[in-house]
């Protein structure tokens, strides 16, 4: 009986999977990715990946957000999601190698303008001086650092590890 619970369990866990409205996607395309690796074990965060029903719920305040930008005399550009290509992209260089990130594992998302670190570090000195680094990036409007250790991410994870 207990054999059939867990073959049910599998099946059910497998179709949720397979199930085109549960998987996750980069919808938006919003920049996404990873800038070291160097803590084993160190969870994916979700990042901008969406259900299809969360990215349908997403889709007017993102216009809204983006225009606003401009409207309000803040962006030069129509939309502040114009900008996250090129923050992006200056994020890369200035992170990739740097020593600020040895010994750490760290992703990053931009979007409208706003930079999500997260993943793993070994000290809150660090963890500052990675904020200051992606603060001092043109165009960079907020940062946001969600970083911890291995066991304990302070932030959404691609994977659910079990508890």
């Amino acid at each position: 009986m207990a054999r059939l619970l867990i073959i049910a369990m599998q099946a059910t866990c497998a179709c949720a999977q397979d199930d085109p409205a549960k998987q996750l996607r980069n919808w938006f395309d919003d920049p996404f990715f990873q800038v070291s690796e160097q803590v084993a074990g160190c969870a994916e965060p979700r990042g901008p990946r969406l259900t299809k029903s969360e990215m349908e719920r997403e889709a007017h305040a993102r216009t809204e957000r983006g225009t606003r930008c401009y409207l309000e005399g803040k962006c030069a550009k129509a939309n502040a999601y114009q900008y996250d290509a090129a923050i992006a992209s200056e994020l890369r260089r200035r992170l990739i190698g740097a020593p600020v990130l040895r010994g750490t594992t760290v992703w990053v998302t931009v979007e409208r303008r706003w930079v999500w670190l997260q993943g793993c570090v070994s000290s809150g000195a660090q963890a500052r001086k990675l904020e200051a680094a992606a603060r001092g990036v043109p165009d960079v409007e907020r940062v946001f650092l969600e970083v911890g250790s291995r066991d304990k991410p302070p932030y959404a994870t691609l994977i659910v590890p079990p508890r």
